[in-house]
């Protein structure tokens, strides 16, 4: 019989190879997202906005603004030590970021089970609320950090 494995307690004995795993995604580094907090479920995260992630009107292509959702989506999903892979999310684009700003992204864990979690995610500039994310993940049976099963 399998142990249970207790995810929070996963989290705090691992915390600080969980969020340089993190910290180590290729495309967060290539756009220079920087992970500002995590927590059980949760994550923030920053992106200082730079010429080439402008669209043709002169604000930021939706593409950034995914790509940040996402990353704290990935993140929150992941900080319990357990590898997570999304499943699905729709993005509510609301307002236009600007040259020069600085995006903030913050996920939530609304719920989770063994198999499948859904988060929401906020990004926000200025404190004016950009887009919204509602994002689903499949949650694997493996951890990418040691963990006795």
């Amino acid at each position: 019989m399998t142990k249970q494995v207790d995810e929070l307690e996963v989290h705090e004995t691992h915390y600080e190879q969980i969020v340089e795993t993190l910290k180590q995604e290729p495309y967060a580094n290539h756009l220079g997202i920087r992970l500002t907090e995590l927590g059980k479920g949760t994550a923030s995260a920053e992106l200082q906005i730079k010429d080439y992630m402008l669209n043709s009107h002169g604000t930021v292509h939706g593409a950034i603004m995914f790509s940040i959702a996402d990353y704290v989506f990935a993140a929150a999903s992941n900080s319990y030590g357990k590898t997570a892979v999304g499943l699905s999310t729709n993005m509510n684009f609301m307002a236009p970021g600007r040259k020069g700003a600085i995006l903030t992204a913050t996920a939530t864990e609304e719920k989770k089970t063994r198999r499948i979690a859904w988060y929401r995610i906020t990004v926000e500039s200025e404190g004016n609320l950009l887009a919204t994310m509602d994002a689903t993940v499949y949650r694997k049976d493996q951890y990418f950090v040691p963990v006795e099963l």
